[in-house]
């Protein structure tokens, strides 16, 4: 018990008092290690005479710069292990080498030369006992590992990990558990390997808190099941990064993470048509709008990855244009992309700016992704919302048409199908937008100074631009998205907030929902409305109880009220409503990619819209709220303009 209190005022010593502490010791031990060496070679216990004291002055002297160099006194005991031992080896052989270099220069006078051999020696043996001493008795003191780990998967990633964990204070490894029958029974590095099938009784026979999942290459849909296995379980599951991230062959505690999105969603993905993207793509300048933003930015990832020749980043925020330009020219300078970046800061809401772009830079394909899409905030702020979804799109779509743009594909969202809010009947009017302007027959706009090469007008005119739009639900892990909020939730103890239990959503990730929007741009005809097949909704709900469990913490309701953390209900928001939908026809079209659908379904024709269209842009322009709504209700079937909702 005495020597426990000892050691935790040793742990509570200034930082500048253990490392002086540890240089004295390590000094003593030279010294100690050349008395020694002296009395081996001379066989009788030593007293130096004479220059003899050269000897015992230089182990400390050479000693101490080489350790310090070689960052042996950066070091903190407890939270070392091997490799620290391995570098004190190379120190003292380091060290050695000068000490006998320096005797034989000096020969000195009853000085053998030996001891320059001896004494590092026993100097190694000595600051290796030490170390290792030291190790074990501060590592002990500094408290009981508050994650209990099992490692599922006994193949090389677990096995980099154990070895990455050795002198992690905050993870005990216990167990291993495997699919592999035959690797059930052994152990790595001491720790045991435990058949997956008895899970459970693993767990809580040896107190698992933690699961990390050491399983890079299987497939998706195994995982998916073992994820569902381990849900049961009070425990909190991680997971390492994929097998290129892996490559280094060294794994660390910083290297687990949450479980990815995709391992939420609880369905797997299906590749796109790479060589049709590519074909699509590569060697073309290709604009984003709203390139900074979650699906812009995935846009601009996959982009490069095809190999576009220049990529036009176009976003009104400053900073997330910044951060788009600054991640992908990272990935530059690294050799891994190709393509010209070139950052250009604007708003769609600026016609002449965005004439100009399409003017300098004449790009073969726009994807417009720029767009005002939380809900309660365009409810709140109509006017700016109609502004930028609506008339925003009308400006792209234009330039796109006089300059001879081949491609233009528009984001939309499942929100505009039946909308009852303005965020989705504003996106629905920009659906009709290009619709109306890809089948008309004369010239929907007057041109302009330098129209471009598109200056055809007549009855017979039609559209240069291949116009197409993608609608599909929520992307998971947005800024918008309720996954970085029940996250954050969850990790401040909750509440985690649902506005509903009964509310459901369609859920994509964003790297997916942007290959979808690729491959569907590159099958486009033309006044094509593409339709993702999201699969089944989900029930935000189980979605937030999934978050919670796998997070290792206990639902807390009616009937566990001895649970971690509570779900709460704050009900609907203003203009949201219960569930999505995708189509607003019953009749979608199959296409070559088995998750995209083509809808067919009603529009209206350019006059008739672009009269509703003028209308609308004056109530915008004189503030006047309820005549936006009740412009939005003439041009979407089905949407219900309420009274406007207020600041608070």
């Amino acid at each position: 018990m005495q020597v426990d209190v000892v050691l935790q005022s040793v742990l509570l010593w200034h930082r500048n008092t253990k490392r002086a502490f540890v240089v004295a010791l390590d000094a003593a031990m030279g010294v100690l290690a050349m008395w020694l060496a002296f009395s081996l070679r001379l066989d009788t216990p030593h007293w130096p005479e004479g220059k003899q004291w050269i000897a015992y002055v230089l182990a400390p002297a050479l000693a101490f710069p080489i350790l310090m160099h070689l960052g042996l006194y950066r070091a903190i005991f407890r939270y070392t292990g091997m490799r620290a031992l391995v570098t004190t080896g190379k120190a003292v052989t380091l060290y050695g080498a000068t000490l006998l270099a320096v005797l034989l220069a000096g020969r000195w006078e009853g000085v053998p030369r030996s001891v320059g051999v001896l004494q590092p020696v026993l100097f190694l043996l000595l600051v290796g006992v030490s170390r290792s001493l030291g190790w074990l008795l501060l590592a002990g003191q500094s408290g009981r590992a508050p994650h209990r780990l099992l490692i599922y998967g006994a193949g090389t990633a677990g096995a980099q990990t154990a070895a990455g964990l050795g002198s992690a204070r905050n993870y005990e490894l216990r167990a291993f558990a495997d699919d592999d029958g035959s690797k059930v029974g052994r152990s790595i590095n001491g720790v045991r390997v435990y058949s997956s099938d008895s899970l459970p009784a693993t767990v809580q026979q040896l107190g698992i808190t933690d699961v990390l999942l050491a399983l890079p290459s299987v497939p998706r849909e195994r995982r998916h099941q073992i994820i569902d296995q381990l849900s049961a379980l009070p425990v909190r599951i991680r997971t390492l990064p994929g097998l290129t991230d892996l490559a280094s062959g060294r794994v660390t505690v910083s290297d687990f993470q949450d479980l990815d999105i995709e391992d939420l969603l609880g369905r797997p993905a299906i590749p796109p048509d790479l060589p049709l993207m590519h074909k699509h793509i590569a060697g073309k300048v290709v604009l984003v709008t709203g390139a900074g933003g979650s699906i812009g930015s995935e846009l601009c990832r996959q982009l490069a990855q095809l190999e576009a020749a220049e990529i036009l980043l176009v976003d009104h925020s400053e900073f997330a244009l910044y951060s788009i330009h600054q991640e992908l020219q990272a990935l530059a300078l690294k050799g891994l992309v190709q393509s010209k970046l070139t950052p250009l800061l604007a708003s769609v809401n600026h016609a002449e700016r965005m004439a100009d772009l399409c003017r300098q830079y004449r790009p073969a394909s726009i994807y417009h992704a720029a767009a005002y899409k939380h809900v309660p905030m365009v409810e709140t702020n109509a006017a700016e919302g109609i502004r930028n979804n609506v008339f925003g799109t009308l400006n792209m779509v234009r330039v796109a048409v006089e300059y001879g743009v081949a491609d233009f594909v528009l984001i939309s969202t499942d929100k505009a199908v039946r909308p009852t809010n303005v965020m989705g009947a504003s996106k629905r009017i920009a659906e009709l937008v290009l619709q109306a302007i890809a089948h008309a027959t004369s010239h929907p706009f007057k041109p302009t100074e330098d129209p471009g090469p598109v200056t055809t007008a007549g009855a017979h005119w039609r559209s240069p631009t291949r116009l197409s739009m993608v609608r599909f639900g929520n992307v998971l892990g947005s800024s918008g998205s309720v996954i970085p909020l029940f996250r954050s939730q969850i990790a401040h103890g909750g509440p985690v907030t649902v506005t509903h239990p009964e509310v459901t959503r369609y859920f994509m990730t964003i790297a997916e929902a942007a290959q979808l929007v690729l491959q569907a741009g590159a099958m486009a005809e033309g006044a094509d409305v593409f339709v993702l097949d999201m699969g089944e909704p989900i029930k935000i709900f189980e979605l937030a109880r999934r978050m919670v469990t796998l997070a290792g913490h206990s639902l807390r309701d009616q009937e566990h009220p001895g649970g971690d953390i509570e779900i709460t209900f704050t009900g609907l928001r203003p203009g949201e409503k219960l569930y999505e939908e995708l189509l607003i026809g019953d009749n979608p079209m199959p296409t070559a990619h088995p998750r995209i659908l083509r809808a067919l379904e009603e529009r209206l024709p350019w006059p008739v819209l672009h009269a509703q269209l003028q209308a609308l842009h004056a109530a915008v322009k004189a503030g006047d709220e309820a005549g936006m709504r009740q412009l939005l209700h003439r041009l979407v079937p089905g949407y219900q303009p309420d009274a406007a909702p207020s600041e608070a």
